[in-house]
């Protein structure tokens, strides 16, 4: 997408100098500032601090930042260790690829995007660190290309006039471009179509006011951010025409993982016969689980929920408490939808049901 009519991808890496470059995303979107990651710690802090976030863009970092740990281990291996050792890796090295590889992993649990990315740079690194630079790439043009497709299938679900609700942030910040749930929104205003959305502020990090207020605004779509629990109400005065939402993972039967919050929306979706679409690649879908009760989720800091960031009057962000001195919080980051509130899955292959998805798993 276009920033002061500049292109950018939300994440993208130099491989020359091995520096990972993303849109620093808890500066929006107040500040539009470019956040380097110079080694795969940097990247991994990066993903945990939210820097980067949504599916496709943990996706694209956890995929650079195991190609970043290849090119450090053979950068920091000693040249007459290695020629002592012969042609390969160093025991030392593969020791050092495989912390690497735990330490991404762990960085955002819930996120099946983040274990993809990650076992396919791991095994084609272990061929060569050109490898793992090139299947890193590989994986982000994907991701971008997946996106586009899910935009262009979804699109076909909006009319002149639709009225759309989403929850979090599934944008272009959310991929390396285009995004999931907001895709076919962009691909419908290409198409000369006008829409209108409401994004959810979602609570706590604000990823809907801050992010996908942010985007439409920049895309020059109309909208509206409305409070998390306003659903039901603009439901009920029939003021949606259907819901689309991103997922951070889904298991083989179509349950879905995304922030939390979700959930409330597709029974408020399922009670008024509206519409409730999820929109993912096919390499969101984890398909050794076998439904939602075995997804991890990820329990977050409750100073997310106790505190609120933003810019005081002089520019300056600042982090206030806005809660009752002395009360702590609970702070799970995802909830689970179960598959038989979700009316289809727009995904890079076409818009398919969810009984319909093992059909899919190995075309």
């Amino acid at each position: 997408m276009k920033v002061n009519g500049k292109h950018y991808r939300t994440i993208w890496m130099n491989n020359k100098t091995g520096v990972v470059s993303m849109i620093d995303q808890n500066e929006l979107p107040f500040a539009f500032i470019i956040h380097e990651a110079c080694g795969y710690r940097d990247t991994c802090h990066a993903i945990v601090s939210m820097i980067t976030r949504g599916a496709g863009a943990i996706g694209a970092a956890a995929g650079f930042a195991m190609a970043q740990a290849f090119c450090e281990g053979i950068r920091d291996e000693k040249p007459a260790r290695r020629e002592q050792k012969g042609e390969g890796y160093s025991p030392e090295q593969l020791a050092f690829f495989e912390r690497a590889r735990k330490s991404i992993e762990a960085t955002r649990p819930t996120a099946r995007n983040l274990f993809y990315a990650t076992e396919r740079v791991y095994q084609a690194g272990l061929v060569s660190a050109e490898a793992a630079l090139q299947q890193a790439q590989a994986l982000a043009d994907e991701n971008l290309e997946d996106a586009r497709k899910i935009g262009e299938y979804g699109s076909s679900l909006i009319l002149n006039g639709s009225r759309i609700l989403t929850h979090c942030n599934a944008g272009w910040l959310g991929f390396v471009d285009y995004g999931s749930a907001l895709a076919p929104v962009y691909i419908a205003k290409e198409q000369g179509k006008e829409c209108f959305v409401y994004a959810d502020e979602t609570r706590p990090r604000n990823q809907g006011a801050r992010l996908t207020a942010w985007e439409l605004q920049n895309e020059g779509i109309p909208h509206r951010i409305v409070p998390d629990n306003a659903g039901a109400h603009l439901m009920s005065r029939g003021m949606i025409d259907f819901v689309i939402v991103g997922a951070d993972r889904i298991a083989a039967n179509g349950d879905t993982a995304n922030k939390i919050g979700t959930f409330e929306k597709a029974i408020v979706a399922k009670e008024f016969g509206i519409p409730f679409y999820v929109a993912v690649p096919f390499s969101t879908i984890d398909f050794s689980l076998t439904d939602g009760t075995q997804i991890p989720i990820e329990e977050r800091s409750e100073d997310e929920v106790l505190s609120y960031s933003g810019p005081d009057a002089e520019g300056i962000i600042r982090t206030i408490r806005m809660a009752s001195p002395g009360s702590h919080a609970l702070n799970p980051a995802f909830d689970v939808t179960p598959t038989r509130f979700i009316t289809g899955f727009i995904t890079e292959k076409g818009i398919i049901q969810a009984d319909e998805l093992l059909k899919w798993k190995t075309s």
